[in-house]
């Protein structure tokens, strides 16, 4: 019976000692879960930040309300705009079918096919149609004043949006012409606004005008 009840007593004494043990190690493994749940929390990656460019910063394609007009698809998209040479390539786009007019009465469709890294400056239709008929009649018929002003519209070299924030270029009509603005509004000459700008054929950069650009001399 004495037996009994020693044997007792070491159990009971065996179990004091070990049950604060077992406790302390749930306790720890409680803390180390919490520990790793606030790390995982803390390098969770942060919200992403939108990829649309900041105000002001220049577009790395089309931009321009006018470039909603240009097709989706075919020979006149800007795909196909971009595999063909610069004349050509105007010559897809419905927009553009006056000043393709004005290119071939001038003779200028292989000039402006076979050179090479040039910007050209394309008025829309609505852009001739400002200039009063009779007098847009007049340069149609005249070659060397319709070269003249088809060739001031024509830089000898890329200009991608960036440098039409404050530049002045040199124009195959051997005048200069200066651009100004940022983001996705630039004028030439201040009163030639960019309504599609930065469309790549094969050859050139275009920009897209609302207005017809005059040489200076």
């Amino acid at each position: 019976m004495t037996a009994f009840r020693y044997r007792r007593a070491a159990l009971a004494l065996t179990a004091a000692a070990v049950l604060p043990l077992t406790l302390t190690a749930c306790g720890g493994e409680d803390s180390s879960s919490d520990a790793a749940a606030d790390k995982s929390s803390s390098s969770a990656p942060a919200e992403e930040k939108s990829s649309a460019p900041a105000e002001g910063t220049p577009a790395d394609g089309p931009f321009g309300p006018a470039c909603a007009t240009v097709p989706k698809d075919g020979a006149g998209s800007f795909d196909g705009m971009a595999q063909d040479p610069v004349a050509t390539a105007a010559s897809n786009n419905p927009a553009l079918s006056t000043l393709v007019t004005a290119v071939k009465k001038a003779g200028l469709v292989d000039t402006l096919n076979n050179a090479q890294n040039i910007t050209v400056f394309a008025p829309t239709n609505d852009a001739f149609a400002k200039i009063p008929k009779a007098d847009l009649d007049k340069v149609l018929a005249d070659k060397e004043m319709l070269t003249n002003i088809l060739t001031y519209h024509v830089v000898g070299e890329k200009l991608s949006p960036m440098q039409l924030e404050s530049g002045t270029y040199d124009t195959l009509q051997k005048s200069s012409l200066t651009t100004k603005g940022s983001g996705e509004n630039y004028t030439v000459n201040d009163t030639s606004k960019v309504v599609c700008g930065n469309v790549p054929t094969a050859n050139a950069t275009v920009y897209i005008v609302d207005t017809v650009l005059m040489p200076k001399s």
